[in-house]
């Protein structure tokens, strides 16, 4: 069989597939960024920086576009395949979103950062810059955790329970109001019908995940795969007998935790101690 023709040269990288639309709908519709960002009413750097695939930019600024250009729905589908694809997640993590994206239920515990399906931007890149991510990379890694909460708020999306041992929530950011935002951010997600929170207070004491973080994710042919994650390393667990166990200790760990109702009372209480910005 003859090799497969390449028909319009374009990248097949969904990010740079994206950026590469936008670049050739602007030259072919004679638009200078400046001009884009005096019509659709946005700052012209934000279309520079999604032109050079620096930022995907948001659904609403996606839809505008659509709209300028006449092209209605395909920047958005392009944007929507960039978000989910897992090739701009680090090269370690990319078999595990591929398979979250996949799942039909999923079970976190959190040692000490709460999970990137319920991370704010802000949280995201402090935390990121505090791994030394810098420039473009630091940019594209935060665009790329918060896609990952889209997950969760389709129409369809698949039950999770998050357990949090309390460090996550004593462990603050220095910007205070990104702190504040992450805080109410999980006060807010504890309300949704798909999301089930804990807590798991210091007064419990010692258990068998102490210094595991874990991610259990049901895929649709019945298997259930992990995930652990310490300071050093990570690993995707696929092996039955390896998950079993990890699972039990999963199990003993939500029975030490707080209710969901006393959970999310126990984080409003948190966020009274976080201070507020000072009115002007």
């Amino acid at each position: 069989m003859p090799p497969r023709r390449v028909v319009t040269g374009r990248s097949r990288q969904p990010r740079q597939r994206f950026a590469e639309e936008l670049r050739l709908l602007r030259s072919r519709n004679g638009d200078s960024l400046r001009r884009l960002g005096e019509v659709l009413g946005w700052d012209w750097s934000l279309f520079g920086k999604m032109e050079s695939g620096e930022t995907l930019g948001g659904p609403e600024v996606v839809q505008a576009l659509d709209q300028h250009y006449g092209t209605p729905g395909l920047l958005l589908t392009l944007w929507e395949l960039a978000v989910g694809d897992p090739t701009q997640f680090r090269e370690q993590y990319r078999r595990y979103m591929t398979l979250e994206a996949e799942a039909v239920s999923l079970w976190h515990y959190a040692v000490s950062a709460p999970p990137g399906l319920l991370q704010t931007g802000g949280y995201a890149r402090e935390v990121l810059a505090a791994d030394g991510t810098r420039g473009e990379e630091l940019n594209q890694q935060v665009e790329a955790r918060i896609g990952r909460r889209k997950l969760l708020e389709r129409d369809d999306a698949p039950p999770f329970r998050i357990i949090l041992s309390e460090a996550v929530l004593r462990t603050q950011l220095r910007d205070a109001q990104a702190w504040r935002e992450q805080v109410e951010h999980l006060v807010e997600a504890s309300d949704r019908s798909n999301i089930t929170l804990h807590v798991l207070p210091f007064s419990a004491g010692p258990h068998g995940l102490m210094n595991t973080a874990v991610k259990f994710l049901r895929l649709p042919d019945g298997r259930t795969v992990a995930y652990t994650e310490n300071d050093v390393r990570g690993e995707l667990i696929e092996e039955t007998s390896r998950v079993e166990p990890l699972q039990r200790l999963y199990d003993a760990v939500r029975d030490l935790a707080l209710s969901p109702v006393k959970s999310r009372k126990f984080i409003l209480r948190m966020l009274e101690e976080v201070p507020c910005e000072p009115s002007t």
